[in-house]
């Protein structure tokens, strides 16, 4: 008996958390792996942050909240957007909810009919096309080039806008490439999308963490229009890091974030109680962590942009944002190791985790077979030594 329903059988599992379980499976064996894989920061949740959540726990505040949230995390959430961007919101149109990913897959469910069109400018996250999907909808692809800095064109959005088109994804800060839109680049997309009538999904988790003076810009903040007819979803995990306290949060039509309210409180009903304690504090204490953060980030990025575009048949470009590298590394590609031909970027990936025993990503996974993703979210000694290890290991190729 085949008890699977069909939107089951056509999600796959995601690839990069995938990588992570084959790296700690290595580790658990003994093996020294160096991890490139996982997405989230090294560094430890702050102490303040943990501190709230562990009053909460003292005080008893481990019962049920409301399903979107406590009032006080959602002003707190109103009050960052005020200052970080000048948007307003109000409490009607915030959801606080099991992370960034959860506030996404909650959105595609509430706005997605079956055969809806979303347009998704590759190379994306993984988890978009397969999510797009579990609402039986259909993920458009719009491929971007190192030539444009992975950024897609209006006329080449424009162009893929069709009766069926429901929806553009945009992230900006982008995993996996790190590229980012400045705001004449971003109205360009979204006034159109707009026009078209088309809900603007603004995934900003990474708007924290950009470099070199590059100023994140908010869809949200282009225009009230624009904002009129855009869900922004952010969270904690990523400017905080707090990956496993798991809380996210979107901002949005009142209407919207009510229908993803609904549906959160028949699948997990609120977020942990004491962990939106810590996320209060996150977002309403001090953010001279972020700053830090981001400081460390960048000199790792320099290093690693570096030493990645010193190795024969590497190209990899800069990233304004995020903590991820997206280097090219087709040029390997037919090359041998002890008379097996690595075909494409799964192979490559999976040759340097069994013989440089260094995790990363296969690019394919994200809509680009050329390249390899690696996150620099990790200490500058695991990264000298990581590069070390691919530099010998893309040698030793024939």
């Amino acid at each position: 008996m085949d008890w699977l329903a069909e939107r089951a059988k056509r999600i796959k599992p995601s690839a990069t958390l995938a990588v992570t379980a084959r790296a700690n499976a290595l580790k658990a064996q003994g093996v020294d792996v160096i991890g490139f894989g996982a997405g989230e920061p090294d560094f430890d949740t702050p102490d303040p942050i943990k501190e709230a959540a562990w009053k909460a726990l003292r005080e008893g505040f481990t019962k049920y909240t409301p399903v979107g949230g406590i009032d006080a995390l959602k002003d707190a959430i109103i009050e960052r957007f005020k200052q970080d961007s000048g948007i307003s919101y109000d409490r009607k149109q915030i959801l606080v909810s099991c992370g960034a990913k959860h506030s996404l897959y909650n959105l595609f469910m509430a706005v997605l009919n079956p055969g809806d069109e979303v347009l998704i400018p590759a190379p994306c996250w993984v988890s978009y096309p397969d999510m797009v999907q579990l609402a039986d909808a259909v993920p458009v692809l719009i491929p971007s080039t190192e030539k444009d800095g992975f950024r897609i064109k209006p006329e080449v959005l424009k162009s893929r806008i069709t009766k069926k088109t429901r929806a553009l994804i945009i992230n900006s800060p982008s995993n996996p490439t790190g590229s980012a839109y400045t705001e004449n680049e971003l109205r360009a997309l979204a006034e159109p999308a707009v026009e078209a009538g088309l809900l603007i999904i603004s995934d900003e988790i990474y708007g924290k963490l950009v470099y070199d003076g590059f100023r994140f810009v908010s869809v949200g903040s282009l225009s009230e229009k624009i904002r009129k007819s855009a869900v922004i979803v952010d969270g904690v995990s990523k400017s905080y890091s707090m990956t496993g306290w798991r809380i996210g949060y979107a901002a949005g039509p009142a209407e919207v974030i009510s229908a993803m309210t609904n549906i959160q409180s028949q699948s997990t009903s609120n977020p942990t109680s004491f962990a939106q304690k810590g996320a209060l504090e996150a977002l309403s204490g001090p953010q001279d962590f972020v700053g830090k953060m981001r400081e460390e980030f960048s000199r790792r990025r320099d290093y690693i942009v570096g030493r990645l575009n010193a190795m024969p048949g590497v190209t990899c470009s800069k990233p304004q944002g995020a903590f991820y590298v997206f280097p090219n590394v087709a040029t390997h590609f037919g090359k041998s190791d002890q008379g097996k031909k690595l075909l494409g970027s799964n192979d490559l990936a999976t040759y340097l985790l069994e013989k440089a025993h260094v995790a990363v990503v296969a690019g394919v996974e994200f809509g680009s077979d050329q390249h390899v993703r690696l996150s620099y979210a990790t200490s500058m000694k695991q990264i000298e030594e990581g590069m070390n290890r691919i530099e010998a290991a893309l040698k030793k190729l024939a």
